[in-house]
């Protein structure tokens, strides 16, 4: 244990010795710097990517959820009534977290100054609404105190923006299906007073999403007594199969039908998750071509202490020494690389939307630009167990590039290494 202890000192000693540069063995140093950056950068790059891509899922799965529900039941045929004793069955059950009754329709909205606009009317219950906390903890002007009646409406601050209107303002809302009167079909439309407006930091709900009391909507659209669906959000996502099951069988005398929310967004959220384990593979090549840079460097440096190792091994040293100094010499190279990446991947993603605002005020271009990406912001979730992994495979990748090349000195022959100097 003794001799194990001190060899464990000496080998430390001589591995530092080979990774500091000295006269003549610069370039080998160098080679071990690029290891080391490019290990780091591979590592940074891929906790930056996986948070990212992780963060965009989450909150495109919160906002969608959010606003839609987890599960939308509708009638099997014609339209569901609007029987509150219906919906509070539903809210009585024990996996539903909210459930509420809901009108939609397209619309057309417009303003006195000649601006239009298309968009999405649902009409719902004005505690409902309040109650819907994505909404309610979004209000960006206006309250939701005043929305009720028959001519309040909700809008987001994209459609205000685009239709140059603010709090306190009118827009009239134009209903593609028409009111058959005796001089012919004309369209229905009426004016409503925007009492609040909402950024939700989607810009596909911000630009689109009109809020209507549900008796108002029902006017409007002519359906009295009846509702589109009513919308379901659970206490857990996930077990959305278990509580439609249980919604059918508190309903089960009536004909219903109920979408999930996993099968409605299905294509999208497997489409995330493939670019994500794409970027996955490719950003792992990054750090393995990092870690090959470690074989040379380390390959280089055994034929560089070829002399060394001999004379190491002739003053008593043995193999299993030789072998651990290069794999030292390697481990440190990966180790420093990947706790560095570590350090700057977390800095980045803590900072990432500071960064974007540098980036767009420095090149006065648009980054990551809502109309494409849907989000506002760029969102940046750590999750540890991926840190960990991200870390753990970098340092299996570099412990592994170091191998070859110490086992390569450990068998490297005394008397071959002397003669051949």
């Amino acid at each position: 244990m003794a001799e194990a202890g001190r060899f464990g000192g000496f080998e430390r000693a001589v591995a530092a010795r080979y990774l500091s540069a000295r006269k003549g063995e610069r370039f080998v140093s160098v080679i071990a710097g690029f290891s080391l950056v490019g290990i780091a950068l591979g590592i940074a790059t891929l906790i930056v990517v996986l948070s990212v891509m992780g963060g965009f899922r989450q909150e495109l799965l919160g906002r969608i959820l959010g606003l839609n529900g987890h599960l939308g039941i509708t009638a099997a045929q014609g339209r569901l009534p609007d029987d509150p004793a219906l919906v509070a069955r539903i809210r009585a059950l024990p996996e539903v977290a909210q459930a509420a009754a809901v009108v939609e329709g397209q619309v057309l909205l417009t303003t006195d100054a000649g601006a239009s606009a298309g968009g999405l009317v649902r009409g719902i219950a004005p505690e409902d609404l309040r109650a819907r906390r994505i909404i309610a903890d979004t209000i960006a002007a206006g309250s939701l105190a005043q929305f009720g009646g028959e001519d309040a409406v909700v809008i987001g601050t994209g459609l205000a923006r685009r239709l140059d209107v603010g709090v306190g303002d009118r827009v009239t809302l134009v209903s593609p299906q028409g009111r058959v009167t005796v001089f012919g079909t004309v369209p229905r439309l009426r004016a409503y007073r925007i009492v609040a407006l909402f950024e939700v930091g989607m810009q596909e709900y911000d630009s689109g999403f009109v809020f209507l009391p549900l008796a108002a909507a029902q006017l409007f659209f002519q359906m009295p007594g009846a509702v589109s669906q009513i919308e379901v959000h659970l206490r857990q996502a996930d077990r959305s199969a278990e509580a439609a099951l249980a919604i059918r069988r508190a309903l089960a005398s009536e004909p219903i039908r109920i979408a999930d929310w996993q099968d409605a967004n299905s294509g999208f959220f497997q489409l995330v998750q493939v670019q994500r384990n794409v970027m996955f593979l490719i950003l792992t090549l990054i750090i393995l071509v990092a870690a090959f840079n470690i074989v040379s460097s380390l390959t280089m440096l055994v034929k560089d202490k070829g002399r060394d190792i001999a004379i190491l091994r002739t003053m008593g040293a043995r193999r299993g020494a030789i072998l651990r100094i290069f794999l030292l010499c390697g481990a440190a190279i990966g180790g420093a690389g990947t706790l560095a990446g570590l350090g700057l991947g977390l800095l980045f993603c803590a900072n990432i939307e500071a960064i974007r605002q540098f980036l767009m005020q420095l090149t006065g271009t648009t980054v990551f630009d809502p109309n494409v990406y849907f989000l506002t912001r760029i969102p940046a979730v750590v999750d540890p167990l991926e840190v960990a992994q991200v870390v753990g495979l970098g340092l299996a990748l570099s412990l592994l590039a170091t191998l070859l090349p110490s086992w390569r000195a450990a068998r490297l022959d005394p008397v071959e290494a002397l003669r051949d100097e």
